[in-house]
């Protein structure tokens, strides 16, 4: 039994009235969509876009429309095939040229710069890539860097046409100057033109009979260039500084490329960061977190002194505010420097220091009074040569 077809309208997604700019539009992104070229081996989008493409093929003739319309499947019945089948249909009152032509355009190259424009037009010049290493405080407050790349630059001897001195470059017979040459490409329905890069004169639309010596018809001369860097303050690692116009020469008397420099930060020893905000570890003696006092940071900016509560715990964060890194935007905004104030705990002490931490312990109440109170009081101090643990 035949399988019964949707609706022209309801296949495109249009309504009723839709004009034929509405139909192509439609009908394109569809076959963008289910083309068999895009989906290899896909049997149900090549369905999809068979019924796609009657519907078009209906819908865009003016005459096959008024009979749809008015009779609706019945009106193609004799030609139709079948079950929503291809096979002998008439699509010859349809544009699949244009659209086909925008399609391998689009998907393989063919028309990459749009039918019937040249091709031997100005174009700008290709980027060149690079990077450059900074330090964590050159990242931070800005600086300037030199590099030398390899590129190129215009020739002297022919000034860029490539041709000897004396001779100019020709038309090229195979374009006839237009940079570009159709071909034809068989389809589902039929020939689909399309357009590439002339191959003779690689799109540009002249021929060097006689090349310069000098660039050997190429042009331009390879050189070793010198460029200085301005590295913004506040830039992150991985973020890269835009030379404009400083790149490859042009295309035709189209402008040069860019430079394209991405900045590599190298790691600080004591400095980590995060988006504007700097963070490091400042160790606090023992006395310090206990009694309170002073400790010094180190900042981007120097040194600074910091009083320390009594009382802080270890792992305790403050925060230094203004002293991370400029904003990109605006150098006078700064982020933050975060600092976790780590309690140090002694390792090796003195006999005297011993007995002097055994009094502070038994005046606070804290684990030696505890121990006494397990054993009667009878615990015996050992002598420190023994003694294991924190205590050497």
């Amino acid at each position: 039994m035949a399988e019964q077809k949707r609706d022209y309208y309801e296949v495109l997604g249009v309504d009723r009235n839709a004009d034929e700019a509405a139909l192509k539009k439609a009908y394109r992104a569809l076959a963008k969509k289910y083309h068999p070229d895009m989906n290899p081996g896909n049997a149900e989008a090549e369905k999809k876009f068979k019924e796609a493409s009657e519907a078009y093929a209906v819908l865009s003739d003016a005459d096959k429309r008024r009979q749809y319309d008015q009779f609706g499947h019945a009106a193609f019945d004799g030609g139709a095939g079948g079950g929503g089948g291809f096979g002998g249909f008439d699509f010859s009152g349809a544009d699949f040229g244009d659209i086909f032509g925008d399609i391998f355009g689009d998907f393989f190259g063919g028309r990459s710069r749009g039918a019937g424009r040249a091709n031997n037009g100005p174009m700008k010049g290709s980027n060149i890539r690079t990077s450059v290493r900074i330090t964590f405080e050159e990242a931070v407050f800005g600086c300037e860097k030199e590099i030398e790349l390899n590129t190129k630059d215009e020739c002297k001897t022919c000034h860029g046409t490539g041709a000897r001195p004396g001779t100019t470059p020709e038309t090229c017979s195979k374009c006839g100057g237009k940079g570009q040459v159709v071909f034809t490409q068989q389809s589902f329905f039929g020939t689909v033109r399309n357009v590439q890069a002339c191959p003779d004169c690689q799109g540009t639309g002249k021929v060097i009979k006689e090349k310069c010596t000098d660039c050997h018809g190429s042009g331009y001369i390879p050189i070793r260039k010198k460029y200085a860097v301005d590295i913004p303050a506040g830039i992150d690692n991985g973020q890269v500084k835009r030379l404009s116009g400083q790149g490859e020469l042009g295309i035709n008397g189209g402008p040069r490329g860019d430079v394209l420099v991405e900045v590599i930060v190298g790691r600080h020893p004591i400095f980590q960061r995060q988006e504007y905000n700097i963070f490091s570890t400042v160790p606090v003696s023992f006395a310090v977190a206990a009694l309170g006092g002073e400790v010094i940071i180190d900042t981007v900016d120097g040194k600074v002194i910091y009083d320390v509560k009594a009382g802080t715990q270890t792992d305790t964060r403050v925060r230094l505010k203004g002293k991370g890194v400029p904003s990109l935007r605006n150098k006078e905004v700064r982020g933050d420097h975060y600092v976790t104030l780590v309690v140090q705990i002694p390792d090796k002490l003195s006999h005297e220091a011993k007995e002097l931490l055994r009094k502070f312990d038994e005046e606070t109440g804290d684990t030696l009074n505890a121990a006494k109170r397990a054993t009667g009081g009878k615990e015996k101090t050992p002598h420190p040569k023994k003694k294991k643990g924190i205590f050497k």
